[in-house]
């Protein structure tokens, strides 16, 4: 059985990715750290909240599909 805050964390983790693909990185950072507070072991949402932060700096492209292209090892 799943906790409800892992439910809530899933939630969020939801909502964070939604406004993600909508480019509003923002918003979606905030949604991640909000899921962060609550499970400061959710690896996904860290990385998405990463990854916001670096797309927020360096925003894509308007024909941007989604995905997120590493320029490092």
């Amino acid at each position: 059985m799943i906790s409800e805050e892992k439910k809530k964390v899933l939630e969020l983790f939801s909502e964070g990715r939604k406004l993600y693909k909508l480019m509003k990185f923002k918003e979606a950072r905030s949604i991640f750290a909000e899921a962060i507070k609550i499970d400061p072991n959710d690896h996904p949402s860290k990385l998405y909240y990463s990854r916001c932060t670096k797309l927020i700096k360096n925003p894509p492209p308007p024909d941007w599909d989604g995905v997120f292209e590493m320029k490092t090892k």
